[in-house]
């Protein structure tokens, strides 16, 4: 199925991207749900924190931030993800709090890659070292049986 097609048929998968601009804009993905080591109800939860100061840091109209319950990457605590139309997908944990500008950066060298790769070179040290998974784009099996 295609995107529009999707979109159309009300694919809960695409339907929160269906008003995003251009294909080249690059969404941050952070886990809102995220919580310290210690694992406490806490509010505002690291997660939450770290949303918000991605948000508060970006600027630049070609990245979006989004939250999501849970990323599933619990062992490896406070995660976000990097995600553009076409592209690789990245997951990342072990952030901190304060890496909300290590994810604007990475979202913005993102932005400019031609390949669909997010470059290693100039690439953050908390996103160099937080890989969890690149995931390939859904377009790379499209027409294989």
């Amino acid at each position: 199925m295609e995107f529009d097609e999707a979109i159309a048929a009300g694919d809960p998968c695409v339907e929160a991207s269906a008003s995003a601009a251009p294909q080249d804009i690059v969404t941050i993905i952070v886990c809102s749900s995220c919580r310290d080591a210690t694992g406490t109800d806490a509010r505002p939860r690291p997660g939450e924190v770290l949303a918000s100061a991605t948000r508060a840091q970006n600027s630049a109209s070609d990245v979006r931030v989004e939250e999501v319950e849970c990323l599933g990457n619990c062992k490896r605590r406070l995660s976000a993800a990097l995600t553009k139309p076409g592209a690789w997908s990245y997951v990342f944990g072990d952030l901190r709090p304060e890496a909300a500008g290590d994810l604007v950066a990475g979202a913005q060298l993102f932005h400019t890659s031609t390949d669909g790769l997010l470059p290693w070179r100039g690439r953050p040290d908390s996103l160099k070292r937080g890989l969890v998974a690149r995931i390939p784009p859904l377009a790379l099996f499209k027409d294989k049986t």
